[in-house]
Formats: structure tokens, C-alpha cells, sequence
């Protein structure tokens, strides 16, 4: 079996430390806020909750993908040392990311054609993204090679679910999400959107709710109406700097349906450049998305 390295990218939005854990290399976006550029990654810029408190403040923030270029720089080295190459990337339906990886895998592929080069469109963002990457890693990491893994993945590329909600409609205006005038009357009347990440990695509104609890609620409903067997999952929650009621979605779903485990962590500032403070996003292994 061929020796092979797991790639994703930042907007996985999981810990350094399960990065670690799982020995993954993570190539980095970039966003702008307050007119200045950053990594996302660990130490390259200012931490999430300055983040999201700039956001609250009024600033607004930019992104950016990766291109061909930054993939080719990061695959070729382990080419060059005879392993191959898993990427799992950041839904071709919000970013051209996974396109420019291809760009680069067709580059290297003709370059290196004795090496494999496998691009996964996870079709997914923030830890949705991120519970591909954490089952593929823990796939390679007892033994499984780059195909099985692969396999894996396509197997179950519409089968993680992605339920969000936000706090602040003013943020999925501005990226086109909800209408100037839905934003106002929503705001007004208190309503609360919760939207998903559907088969094609579009984030779409799937229904409106009145109250911040009632949107909490309705994503614990949508894990007991798809989710496969709760009791033996491993659950991801990310949060734009919400910890509380990401917390408390998390004791629902342990509470009701015995979820082995969840692990929670900030929606990143690339996703959170769009979804804004206050976001709880819940992702967990369903029978479809919707």
C-alpha cells in the first residue's frame, strides 16, 4: 500500500489540536476585515472572538480562496517523497477552491503520473467539512489506503447533514441570502432563519422560526428526524462566538437521543465572514441532507 497524505483545508473549522490528533495538513484561506489580510490558521491573525467582536462593531470582512498555485506548493513535496495525495475541499457550491484544486491535480497528474491525486468535493463548509475530514483521518489512521478512503467518501458525500441558524439576518443579507426587506421585517419581528447546505453544497433557508431558542430547537428536530443512529455518532457544533447556546444544543441532543459524543468549536472567520455572530451550525451523519 502506498504511503499517503490527508489534506483539507481552514474552513473545516476544527481544533489545532484535533488536527493534530488526527495528522492532517491544513492549507489556510485568507480574510480581510478592518483593512488588513490574515491567515486562518492558528496564530496568524486575531483569535475568533476579536474576530466576531469586530464584526459586531460594524466591520465588515472579505475572503479569499486558494489557488492553483498554493495547492500545487503544498501537494508536489509529498509527490516529490513518493506518497500520494487526499484532499478533501471546501463546497464548490460557496467557494472556487475545490476548483482550482483541480486545476493543480491535473498539473501534477501529468507531472508525477506514477502518484495518485484524488480532489474530494466534500460539497460541505465549516465542521460539515470538518466531519469528513475527522472520519476519513480516523479511516487512514487504522489502516485503511487512499481508495478505501476514497470510497468512503463518495459513499457518503450527501450524508452529512448541515443545519444552521443565525442571530443577525443583516449578514445573510449583504451575501445575497435573504432580501433587504425580509432582513428588516425578520429583525423586527424576531424571526430566526435556519437554513442547510444542500446536494449541490448551496447554502439555502429552509424555514423561519420566531425566537432565538425556537431556531435552537429546530436544529435538535432536524438531527432526530435524519440523523442514522444518534447513539453511536460523533456530533460537530461550530458557533460564531456562542458558546452557550451552541452548549446547549449540544446537551439536547446528548439528552434525547444519546449522542456518544460532541465536539464543538468556533464557525471559523472565512465561514463567519458571511453567516455572522451568534451562528450555531450543527453537523451529523444522516440519511440525506434534507
Amino acid at each position: 500500500m502506498s504511503e499517503y497524505v490527508l489534506i483539507s483545508d481552514s474552513t473545516t473549522d476544527i481544533t489545532t489540536e484535533m488536527i493534530e490528533e488526527l495528522k492532517i495538513k491544513v492549507i489556510p484561506l485568507t480574510y480581510t476585515i478592518d483593512g488588513k489580510t490574515y491567515y486562518n490558521k492558528p496564530n496568524a491573525g486575531i483569535d475568533d472572538k476579536a474576530f466576531y467582536d469586530l464584526l459586531r462593531a460594524g466591520k465588515s470582512a472579505t475572503t479569499s480562496q486558494i489557488n492553483s498555485e498554493e495547492f500545487i506548493e503544498v501537494f508536489e513535496p509529498y509527490l516529490k517523497e513518493g506518497k500520494d495525495v487526499l484532499y478533501i475541499g471546501f463546497s464548490s457550491g460557496l467557494s472556487g477552491t475545490y476548483q482550482c484544486s483541480t486545476i493543480a491535480q491535473k498539473e501534477l497528474e501529468e507531472k508525477y503520473p506514477d502518484r495518485k491525486i484524488i480532489v474530494f468535493d466534500s460539497l460541505s463548509a465549516s465542521m460539515g467539512e470538518g466531519l469528513f475530514v475527522y472520519h476519513a483521518a480516523k479511516m487512514k489512521n487504522e489502516g485503511a489506503d487512499i481508495e478505501t478512503v476514497y470510497t468512503w467518501l463518495k459513499d457518503n458525500a450527501l450524508k452529512v447533514a448541515h443545519w444552521f441558524t443565525v442571530d443577525d439576518l443583516n449578514h445573510l443579507k449583504r451575501g445575497g441570502r435573504v432580501s433587504a426587506a425580509s432582513a428588516l421585517v425578520g429583525t423586527m419581528l424576531g424571526i430566526k432563519p435556519v437554513l442547510h447546505v444542500d446536494n449541490e453544497g448551496h447554502l439555502i433557508p429552509k424555514e423561519k422560526v420566531r425566537g432565538r431558542r425556537q431556531s435552537l430547537d429546530a436544529l435538535v428536530k432536524h438531527l432526530e428526524k435524519s440523523a442514522v443512529d444518534p447513539a453511536s455518532q460523533v456530533v460537530f457544533i461550530s458557533h460564531g462566538d456562542a458558546l452557550e447556546d451552541a452548549e446547549y444544543v449540544g446537551e439536547e441532543i446528548k439528552k434525547k437521543f444519546g449522542v456518544k459524543e460532541v465536539f464543538i468549536n468556533f464557525v471559523g472567520p472565512v465561514i463567519g465572514a458571511h453567516a455572522g455572530p451568534g451562528t450555531i451550525a450543527l453537523f451529523f451523519l444522516a440519511e440525506n441532507r434534507d
